[in-house]
């Protein structure tokens, strides 16, 4: 993954470069503000850059702990349909990477 620095009234801020990135391999973003993980989706002939996973967070941990499996049951009920459109949508990631 290739990132290029900008300056912005004295704040540095990196960009991802799309063009390196390979199709629908997610990766963390440690340094980013407020999301974990980014991936460059692509599906049918069409690429688009999500970010997704709040930073910091961890998700449900162990999965036979029964509060981490009520808290892994409540964000797939919560975003299933937005889960169910596939590789383009930022909860398809999030539900496959961390929880």
């Amino acid at each position: 993954m290739t990132v290029k620095v900008l300056k912005k009234k004295g704040v540095a801020a990196k960009r991802i470069d799309k063009s390196k990135m390979k199709c629908n391999t997610p990766k963390r973003t440690p340094k980013h503000k407020t999301k974990s993980h980014v991936v460059l989706a692509c599906s049918g002939g069409k690429k688009k850059l999500l970010r997704f996973g709040q930073q910091g967070v961890t998700t449900a941990g162990k999965k036979t702990d029964e509060k981490s499996k009520a808290r892994r049951k409540s964000f797939k009920a919560r975003h299933a349909k937005n889960i169910a459109k596939g590789k383009m949508s930022a909860a398809y990631w999030a539900n496959k990477v961390k929880w």
